[in-house]
C-alpha cells in the first residue's frame, strides 16, 4: 500500500482517546487511526479481490466512510481496539460486498501489473507476482467466512478471541472455520501444484 506506519497503539486508553477525539473532528486524532488501521484493512481487501489499485480504492473509501460515521461509533465498556476493529472490517466488509454486487453486473477486472522495485530482477519479480497469484487464486477459491478468517488470522495475525469479535462468532466456531479453511486451501494448492 505504502509506508504507512503499522505500528500498534500502545495501550486500550490510546485507542479510545483516539476515537473520542476523532468524533471531535480532530484531524491529527484521525490520521493516526488510520496509521494504525490503513495497512491492515488494505491487506484484508487485497486477499479478497486480488487487485492492489481496487485494493487501494476500497481502502480509502473505508476511511472516508469511517470519517463520516464515526460519531456514530460507541465506545463499550472494554476491549476497545477488538471492537473498533470489528467495526472497522465490518464497513470494509460492507464496502467489499456493494463492489462485488456492482462488479457482478459488469466484467470480472484482472489482476493488475506488478512493477518492479529498484532491487528487484525481473526474474525475481515473475515468481514473486506468480506466488502472490496462485495464493490469491486459492484463497479466492474459498467460501466467503472462510476467506475472512485466513486474512485475518494469518495475514493479519489476529488471534482466535480477536476474529470471533471482528465476526461475530463465538471462538468455538471460528476455530471450526479455520480448519476447514486451512484443509480447503491446502487442497487447493495441491491441485494448482499438478
Amino acid at each position: 500500500m505504502s509506508s504507512v506506519a503499522t505500528d500498534e497503539p500502545t495501550n486500550e486508553e490510546e485507542i479510545v482517546g483516539l476515537i473520542q477525539a476523532a468524533q471531535q473532528n480532530e484531524r491529527q486524532a484521525f490520521d493516526r487511526l488510520y496509521e494504525l488501521f490503513a495497512d491492515r484493512i488494505f491487506r484484508y481487501l487485497y486477499y479478497r479481490v486480488g487487485d492492489q489499485q481496487l485494493a487501494e480504492d476500497l481502502t480509502a473509501d473505508v476511511f472516508v466512510r469511517l470519517l463520516e460515521k464515526i460519531q456514530t461509533f460507541r465506545l463499550g465498556q472494554r476491549d476497545q481496539t477488538i471492537v473498533f476493529s470489528a467495526w472497522l472490517y465490518r464497513v470494509a466488509h460492507n464496502r467489499l460486498v456493494d463492489h462485488l454486487r456492482k462488479q457482478s453486473r459488469s466484467e470480472t477486472e484482472s489482476l493488475e501489473a506488478v512493477t518492479l522495485s529498484h532491487d528487484e530482477t525481473p526474474d525475481l519479480a515473475v515468481e514473486a507476482t506468480l506466488e502472490q497469484e496462485e495464493l490469491v487464486d486459492a484463497i479466492s477459491a474459498l467460501t466467503l467466512e472462510q476467506k475472512q478468517v485466513v486474512v485475518l488470522r494469518f495475514l493479519e495475525g489476529y488471534r482466535i478471541k480477536e476474529v470471533a469479535g471482528i465476526m461475530g462468532r463465538s471462538e468455538g466456531a471460528i476455530k471450526a472455520l479455520q480448519h476447514r479453511a486451512l484443509n480447503a486451501l491446502y487442497r487447493q494448492m495441491a491441485r494448482e501444484a499438478r
